[in-house]
């Protein structure tokens, strides 16, 4: 799995309006190879990116994601929430944001990030539509491995090539069976729980993994001394683009 060092975390970091187009031309302009986005599916079942299950934090709008239409939504402004610098927008949708990573060549993650009780259903309509619209640039990941699982079955036998990553806070014991089970291809993991100890087997075990969310060149540093591939950061302006 090819991954970028530095791969801007909702993507912009904290540099831009998150899970916005704006984040992803700010990301390519500082050099990022890389960036990571959240997808969530709107009451018509239409993938749009926001990373909570309420639109109020990172929009202009209220209200419960699975409970408006992707027209409602994008009612809503993601840019100017953040700085009216950053002019207005709506919320994408995945279509939008894919086309927008395309035209700039970026290496995609996308997490998949089902409301409550959702998660196959995400999971599946997630699946579905990457399966008939991406390059596979990339990988798809999700905290939730039924919403992973749900993907995989949806793109295996048309898109064989996709790659996954099943995500947790910290490595649970029982990490083989579910890695095995959603047909995972790499880790993603909260950097201040990866012990040495964890990274050593897992690189043993040849697992490539991956660290979010790292802000400081000094803990990149020890991430990749200690074997990880990649990082995700909200300062993706730290890092020059030779580094990325």
């Amino acid at each position: 799995m090819n991954y970028p060092r530095i791969i801007a975390h909702r993507c912009g970091g904290a540099l831009a309006p998150e899970n916005s187009l704006a984040g992803l031309d700010l990301a390519a302009r500082l050099g990022c190879r890389g960036v990571e986005f959240d997808v969530m599916l709107s009451a018509d079942e239409i993938p749009l990116l926001i990373h909570d299950e309420a639109v109020d934090r990172t929009t202009t709008g209220r209200g419960q994601v699975a409970s408006l239409s992707a027209e409602q939504i994008r009612q809503f402004e993601v840019n100017s929430k953040y700085h009216a610098a950053f002019g207005r927008a709506p919320v994408p949708t995945l279509k939008e944001a894919m086309r927008h990573t395309d035209r700039l060549g970026l290496w995609t993650n996308i997490e998949i990030k089902p409301a409550t009780g959702f998660e196959t259903l995400t999971g599946s309509v997630v699946g579905r539509w990457l399966t008939q619209h991406w390059n596979g640039h990339g990988v798809i990941s999700s905290f939730s491995h039924m919403a992973l699982l749900a993907a995989l079955q949806e793109t295996q036998a048309k898109r064989p090539k996709f790659r996954y990553a099943a995500l947790f806070e910290s490595l649970p014991t029982d990490w083989p069976s579910i890695f095995a089970r959603t047909g995972a291809n790499a880790l993603h993991l909260a950097a201040k729980h990866v012990s040495a100890r964890e990274a050593d087997e897992l690189n043993t075990l040849g697992i490539v993994w991956a660290c979010y969310t790292v802000n400081t060149v000094i803990e990149a540093t020890r991430l990749f001394g200690l074997g990880c591939a990649a990082v995700f950061t909200d300062r993706p302006d730290l890092w020059s683009p030779e580094a990325m």
